[in-house]
Formats: C-alpha cells, structure tokens, sequence
C-alpha cells in the first residue's frame, strides 16, 4: 500500500529562502510590509510550484563537479578566442552546419546542464532537444569533422555529467 504524500508548509526551503531574499533586494527595503509580503511569497509559491516537479537525479561527486565547472570556463575563453579568429577572417572560411547529438542522459536536469553548456562555449548552440530526449540538436558556427564533435561533445560534457548525477 502506498502512502499518501505529507503536505509540507516548506517544500523547498532553499527556493523559499531564497525567494525571500530576492524580493527584499529588489525593493531594496526592509519595511514591514516588505517583510511580510516576501514572506507571504516566499511560502505561497514553492507551495503552488510543487507539484509541478518531476524527480531529478542529485548531484554527486562535488569534485568532479568543481573540475566540470572549471573545464567548462577554460572551454569558454578557448572558444572566445578561437570565434574571434574566425569571425575577423574571410566569411568564406566559415562552414555553419546543424548536428544531432545523441544523448545517453536521460534526465531532465543533466540534459539542461548540457545543452546550457554547448550555448554558453562559443561557436555552439543548443537549438532543440527532441521530444523524446534521444537528441541535442546544435549549431556549429564552423563545422570542419561532424564525429569529432559528436565525440567531443559526449566525451567531455556528456561523460562528466553522467558520473555527476550518477546517471
């Protein structure tokens, strides 16, 4: 027999917490009112929004997260530099070209992680993933081996990901 979910008064004390936070900086005010109203917020919406979840994986390995998250930000100076090389030459030397990724993940937050990751290196965008989330459809400003960038693409984002979320 399954048992009945529990109601919460907090179901995400983080969000709340922050919503809290939020609302008070943006009016820049500590008044009562605000304080309420914030507070009004910050319970009534996480409260709203919970049912709306769907369960994700939680992150593991905070090491390997931390080494991720600073091989992306080299990922993204590299990239900046190699864009600019390219966009200063001839337009002729671009080649733009779409390509299906194929994903292994299968979870909706990892699979923002990645996609937000191929946006946010330049010379890449997260165009679309396909409904079944088999696929990661992205631009390539210059397009010279479509494998190798598939391969590049799973090996360095797709991979950490995986053992990140233990996916």
């Amino acid at each position: 027999m399954k048992s009945q979910p529990r109601f919460r008064l907090l179901p995400m004390p983080i969000h709340s917490l922050l919503l809290f936070v939020v609302w008070l900086l943006l009016n820049n005010t500590v008044a009562p009112g605000h304080l309420v109203l914030g507070a009004f917020l910050a319970l009534v919406i996480p409260l709203l929004t919970s049912g709306m979840q769907s369960p994700q994986p939680s992150f593991h390995k905070p090491l390997v997260t931390f080494r991720y998250a600073l091989m992306v930000i080299a990922d993204i100076i590299v990239a900046n530099f190699e864009v600019a090389l390219l966009v200063i030459g001839p337009s002729k030397k671009l080649n733009p070209a779409f390509i299906a990724v194929p994903l292994d993940i299968q979870y909706e937050l990892p699979i923002t992680i990645l996609a937000s990751t191929v946006s946010l290196t330049p010379g890449t965008v997260s165009a679309e993933i396909s409904e079944d989330k088999q696929w990661l459809y992205v631009h390539v400003l210059h397009m010279t081996n479509k494998d190798e960038l598939i391969a590049l693409i799973k090996q360095r984002y797709e991979k950490p990901l995986m053992e990140i979320f233990e996916c």
